[in-house]
């Protein structure tokens, strides 16, 4: 029995002095021999907590960067970018029961809303690229100065965009060759929705922190509750319910800045319970010039990149106008359902940034590389096996919309071609974040600005009026533009020049 416990002893101290030797995780700290100062009991703490540091670093690490975890993390966000498209939608079906005036004044205010709308949405997406580095290093000081910095920089832009739009509103509209008729309610309702571009900027910088920290779903349900409010105010402002006054078109926006100022309100209150990251001018002395010139640097491209995008859009928009009312009208329909098919690979593609992010800040670039390809696949499944079931009930989809033949047929041509196009635009979305996330923010605006205006809007004119083809040629060309940057958004990441950048940011 003693020559038993002794042989365990021994096992357990080989065992015990094999663990000195264990390089902490994240502390950097070795321990040698079972030897310190400070007693061995404080050794055997130490080995403990280490042990529990090191599964919790692998775990985690599996853990996020794993295909369930990745989609978890995009099905909140999808749910999000699925109310955002169908509630804009209900808001104009809501004040179309009131004045179709107020519905054409709406859709142009929107257009420049939305302009705004996409800047701050660059300032939110560099927050998340940055801060989820920070995150996965476990450097909660950076983290820090990074939501400070961010939420400086879209304070200060809120502000001056706010100042611009109700300042030159008017000559705004006037170029645009808004008709007088409803240039005055078209005014009215930016006037009021402009007046809180502030609070729309903050609600989205503090929603991507977030989203940084995987906690979609509980963005997800203030967004629920942002729209259910935004949906029940229009429906008592615009029509004077409950003892209101009928508002028309300025109850349409007015709930729109109520129900967006509660959600900022709620999303601080997240932040504050579910967070609990410390924030302070303390973080801004002195001001990190070096983190500022990083957000800018992936802001300013991917902002650059979507203005252009959605500029272009509305470029092609006026050749299919050319075409007359039916084609027109068959562009709108087929847009909306497009809209079904890569609205996922967009929540997919916010996801996988996040989780690059991680992996970047835990110096796993290796695993960078397995996790882009992995979501790609999912990602090209999704988008395309949505566009085959809309595909093979076109004629039962757009009799939502329709009945005309013409429309019917149309359509569903339009449909086969979006097979080609969505093969693109889903390596796009995919390959534009990561690019973005590991630092080359570069090549997705250079690619995507000039295959937008050369490939898109111009062989559109080419394919659609000079040769004739009309719509079809218009999709055409789209879906070459979407192919190409496809191509090119591919080698690039294959070429590993990415990797480079990667080191430089992480070092």
């Amino acid at each position: 029995m003693i020559v038993f416990y002794i042989g365990i002893g021994k096992t357990v101290w080989y065992n015990v002095r094999g663990l000195y030797n264990i390089e902490l995780m994240g502390s950097g700290k070795r321990v040698d021999n079972g030897r310190d100062r400070n007693g061995r009991v404080k050794i055997m703490k130490e080995i403990i907590h280490g042990r529990e540091k090191i599964m919790e670093e692998q775990t985690g690490q599996v853990r996020i960067n794993s295909t369930s975890r990745v989609f978890k993390m995009s099905i909140p966000i999808f749910v999000e970018l699925m109310l955002q498209l169908l509630v804009g939608n209900i808001d104009q079906i809501m004040i179309s029961q009131y004045s179709q005036k107020s519905v054409a004044a709406i859709v142009n205010g929107n257009q420049i809303m939305n302009l705004v709308i996409i800047v701050l949405n660059m300032i939110s997406m560099a927050t998340t690229v940055i801060l989820s580095q920070f995150l996965g290093a476990k450097d909660d000081e950076n983290a820090s100065k990074t939501c400070m910095v961010s939420l400086t920089l879209i304070t200060g832009v809120s502000v001056v965009i706010t100042l611009i739009v109700m300042l030159a509103n008017k000559p705004i509209f006037t170029m645009m060759k808004l008709q007088q008729e409803i240039m005055g309610e078209t005014r009215a309702y930016l006037m009021i929705v402009g007046s809180f571009i502030l609070v729309q900027g903050l609600y989205l910088n503090f929603a991507a922190i977030l989203r940084t920290y995987t906690l979609m779903k509980e963005v997800m349900y203030v967004s629920v509750i942002m729209n259910i409010l935004n949906i029940a105010g229009n429906a008592i402002l615009i029509n004077g319910w409950l003892g209101f006054p009928q508002m028309g078109i300025a109850g349409a926006a007015t709930s729109t800045v109520i129900s967006k100022t509660i959600g900022l309100l709620l999303i601080i209150l997240l932040f504050v319970k579910k967070v609990r990251l410390p924030l302070g001018i303390r973080f801004l002395m002195p001001f990190p010039k070096k983190l500022l010139g990083n957000l800018c640097k992936i802001a300013f491209p991917s902002g650059a990149e979507s203005f252009s995008y959605n500029v272009s859009q509305i470029c092609i928009l006026g050749i299919v106008n050319t075409f007359g009312t039916m084609v027109t009208a068959t562009k709108g329909y087929c847009s909306i359902l497009a809209n079904l098919s890569y609205v996922y690979a967009v929540a997919l593609s916010q996801a996988t940034q996040i989780v690059l992010g991680y992996l970047l800040g835990l110096k796993k670039i290796e695993d960078i590389q397995k996790r882009v390809w992995s979501t790609m696949k999912i990602c090209l499944g999704v988008c395309l096996g949505v566009t085959l079931l809309l595909f093979i009930n076109s004629n039962l989809v757009f009799r939502m919309f329709t009945s005309d033949p013409e429309v019917l047929a149309l359509g569903r041509r339009i449909l086969f071609l979006e097979f080609f196009l969505e093969i693109g635009r889903a390596i796009n979305i995919i390959m534009t974040r990561s690019l973005i996330a590991v630092g080359d923010a570069k090549t997705p605006m250079i690619a995507g600005i000039t295959g937008e205006w050369l490939i898109a809007f111009g062989m559109a004119y080419v394919f659609g009026i000079t040769l004739g083809w009309g719509l079809e040629g218009v999709w055409i060309a789209m879906a070459l533009d979407e192919c190409t940057r496809g191509l090119i958004y591919v080698i690039r990441f294959r070429q590993g020049k990415w990797k480079r950048l990667a080191y430089g940011n992480i070092a």
